[in-house]
This record gives structure tokens, sequence and C-alpha cells, in this order.
């Protein structure tokens, strides 16, 4: 080897170290970002023989997708769980302790404590007292119902807002990637924007992800809707300014279709988007279907009859009554019913009533009176009370739960039903986050930056570029004994 090519062999050595050096420094220094992938500097041979080094990025498409698909899978668990969960805090949280099953419980056993004491009027105020409490759980209840019903709405809104801009955003990016790798630049930089973006959407809503020629991408709706193709598709969403029992909310359309909900338990939505529309549109409902069926049934177990000896005045409400003042008809759901339930005022002493008419009855008049006596010993009409809530009744079959069940039955298996369903999703929702972070694992694995491989590949170029440096003093040493020589 002649001493110029020992020289540019050693120029050409050292240069190529100090590319693998600045790319092992751009990987320790990017190594806490879960966005970056690792680039490699690896040493090539040209036609000539010469080398040169070539930056690739560490990618593995194949699990690069799983991993979009488990985040998209997680985010919609995760969501639904969240829903449930605040439908659960409603009544009460772990013990269910503001539940109407709860409170219903209590008021039945103040009853047949003054059932077996007719003649106590403290227990007849107790005994309202616990009805109001009914009332009130039953209309705070639906409240907070159709607020999360609302609150759920607000979030499809301000998720809809991000996922077009995510969208925009990813628009220009795959325009940059795209005619990047046209002119032969490295896109490195934009890949791994692209690569942030795809997850950041993935979790809002599934995400198919097309590659095509020149580092193109094209996106699409787990259902096959288009996302992305060229140009972002627009996602369209009008918010509800607030909701009742009977308000349905509005759609969320994806390039003109619309976006559907998840469903079940263990749901079928991909990205958080379907599961809030799951919550708002299926759970919530159901949950407020089951506290207006179970105030319709204590408007009918309490209601009143014409005690006459031919009866001719149709039955009214007893203890409870509601806004629309008559007996529902039954087992048909009577949508915001719980909202509006409240004690009869002619029971309530604060506002001038008796609570004495609940074991007299005649609330709505003497044809309605079971005790025209006023015998203080009376004790049949609270004996039916009490025996009422435990009575078979027949329940719209819309609520999910049984057709013929007592009205302490209905509500105990409505908490059955939200716990088993809660249940369930806080199960799934385990098992997709494990799926997640193996997935998210392995593919950091291979595209993410270790330190002890960076910093042990960083000491070997530094043994290499010391041999390069002594190849060039041991040319230099013979390049000045020559000129000596010559001399």
């Amino acid at each position: 080897m002649s001493l110029t090519s020992a020289i540019n062999t050693a120029q050409t050595s050292l240069s190529n170290y100090a590319t693998q050096s600045n790319v092992i420094s751009r990987n320790i220094s990017n190594s806490t970002d879960p966005n970056y992938s690792r680039r490699d500097a690896v040493l090539t041979n040209s036609l000539i023989g010469s080398q040169g080094v070539s930056i690739q990025r560490a990618q593995d498409t194949a699990l690069f997708f799983r991993s979009i698909a488990d985040t998209s899978s997680a985010s919609a668990q995760d969501t639904l769980l969240t829903g449930l969960s605040d439908l659960k805090n409603i009544l009460g949280g772990n013990d269910y302790e503001s539940s109407p099953s709860v409170l219903i419980a209590t008021m039945r056993d103040t009853l047949a404590t003054y059932a077996a004491k007719p003649a106590e009027s403290t227990l007849a105020q107790m005994a309202i007292a616990d009805a109001v409490t009914v009332a009130n759980g039953l209309n705070d209840a639906s409240e907070a119902v159709q607020t999360v019903r609302y609150e759920a709405d607000k979030e499809i809104k301000r998720q809809v807002d991000t996922l077009n801009e995510l969208l925009a955003r990813f628009e220009t990016n795959n325009n940059r990637v795209f005619s990047g790798t046209q002119t032969g630049k490295d896109v490195s930089a934009e890949l791994d924007e692209r690569d942030s973006l795809l997850k950041q959407i993935s979790s809002i809503i599934g995400v198919t992800q097309v590659n095509r020629s020149g580092n193109d991408m094209a996106l699409y709706t787990s259902d096959g809707v288009t996302l992305f193709e060229t140009v972002a598709r627009p996602v369209e969403f009008q918010p509800s300014s607030g909701f009742s029992a009977s308000l349905q909310g509005n759609q969320v359309f994806v390039d003109g279709v619309p976006l559907g909900s998840g469903q079940g338990a263990n749901t079928t939505g991909r990205g958080s988007l379907q599961s809030l529309i799951q919550i708002r549109d299926d759970y919530a409902p159901a949950m407020q279907s089951q506290l207006d069926e179970i105030a319709r049934a204590l408007v009918v177990s309490f209601a009143e009859s014409d005690q006459s000896a031919v009866p001719v005045l149709p039955d009214m409400p007893g203890l409870f009554t509601w806004a629309g003042g008559t007996i529902p008809a039954g087992a048909t759901i009577q949508a915001g019913i719980a909202s509006t339930i409240t004690v009869n005022p002619a029971l309530i002493q604060s506002l001038g009533g008796n609570p004495t008419l609940l074991r007299d009855g005649g609330i709505n008049g003497a044809a309605y009176s079971s005790n025209p006596t006023g015998a203080t010993g009376y004790s049949s009409l609270l004996d039916a009370h009490v025996l009422a809530l435990d009575e078979p009744i027949a329940f719209d079959t819309a609520a999910g739960l049984s057709p013929s069940a007592s009205l302490m039955e209905f509500t105990a298996e409505s908490i059955g039903w939200l716990e088993l369903n809660r249940k369930d999703a806080e199960f799934a929702s385990e098992s997709r986050e494990a799926a997640r972070f193996r997935s998210v694992e392995a593919l950091s694995n291979i595209t993410g930056v270790s330190l002890d491989e960076e910093m042990s590949m960083l000491l070997q170029l530094e043994q290499s570029y010391k041999a390069s440096a002594r190849l060039i003093s041991a040319v230099d040493e013979m390049l000045k004994t020559l000129i000596a020589a010559a001399g």
C-alpha cells in the first residue's frame, strides 16, 4: 500500500467514525423520547471498494401496526371503564349506599316498624322522611346520569376537534415524507413525527394503515371509512346543549359516514370516541331507564284506590307522585319520571300535610280512605305497602332487566347489572393494557435506544479511531524520514 493510499484510508475511516459517533450521540440524546426510533450507522462498500456510512432508521412495520391496534383497543376499554365507574359513583361507590335499593330498603324497614306501632306519630314522620330521601335519591341519580351523558358529549366534541387537528398535521407531515423520499432526502425525523401522530390518532379512533409507494400512507377507520387519503377527511360533530331522559345525542360523522359505538362491557370499540358514544347512548340511558322504572313502580305500588262499595274513581298517586300526576301505564318506561318523582305534599307536615294519611289513606279525598274512623291501631294499609315492595310486578323489557320481579328484586338487579358490566370492563381493561404494554415494549426493544449498547459501540469507535490515528502518525513518521533522506 502506498503512503498516499494509507493516508486516504485513514482519512476516510476518521470521517466514517465521526459520522458514526454523531449518530450514536444523537441516539443517546433522544433515548428518553418514546417516539424516537434508533438510527444505525452501517458501514457499506461501494462498487469501487471504498467504504461509506449508511444511516438507517430502525423499524418493524408489522410490530408497529400491532402496537397501534393495541393502543386503540386499550384506549377504548379504559374510557368505557371510566364511564361505568362514573355511573357507579352516582349510587355511592363501592357500597352503593345511595342507590335506590338501599334507600327503599331503609324506607321499607321504617314502614314495617310503623305498621307494628301505627299509633306512633313519630314513626309516621320518619316513614315520610325516608320516602322523601328515596324520591330525592332518584331525582339526584337521574340528574347525575344526564350529567354523565353531557360530560361524555363534551368530551366527544373535544376529541373530535383534536382528531381533526391531528389529521391536518398528519397530512402536512405525510406530504413532507413523500416529497423527501422522492428527492432522496433523509426523512427519518419526519417518519418519527408521523408515527407519533399515528399513536395519538389511534387512541381516539381505530386506525388501519396502508403503506403505499414512496413512503406514502393512507388511513382508514377500523370500519373501513377513509380518514386520510392524500388529504385529511373531515370528522364532524354537533354537541348538545344539555340532556334529558328523552333526548338523544348527535352522531359523529367521519367523511360523512356515522361512527358507530362500541358494544358490550368487553367493548368492540376502537379508540376513546366509540366508548364515549357507548356511555352516552347505551349505558347511561339504560341506567336512566332502570331509574325510571323504579320510580314508576313506586308510584304504582303506593297508589290509592277508591274504597267505596262500588268503586267509580280512578286510582290516584298516593305516597309518591310525579309531574304527570297520574298512575303511569303498566310495564312501560315513563321517560324522565325519576327526575320528577316526589312525596305527595298532602303527607308532608311542613307543607301543611298530615303524615298519618299514610296509615289511613285518603290522600286524594274521603273516597280513598281505608280507615275512615281514624282508628289508631289500624295497620292493614301499612302492611299492604310493605308487602307490595316484595310482590312481583311487570317491568318494561327495554330496561334490560327481568320483566317480572318485585321492586326490591328489581333494584338489587339494577345494581348487579351495573357492577357486572363494570367488573367485566375492568378485567378487559387490565388485559388490553397488558397487551398494549407488551407490544409497545417489544417494539421498543427493536427500535428504541439502549444506552448500554450505544456506549459499548462508542467505546469500539474510540478504539478504531485510535488505530486510524496511529496509522496517520506512522505515515507521518515515514514521510519525515523520506524527506530527511532526500535532503
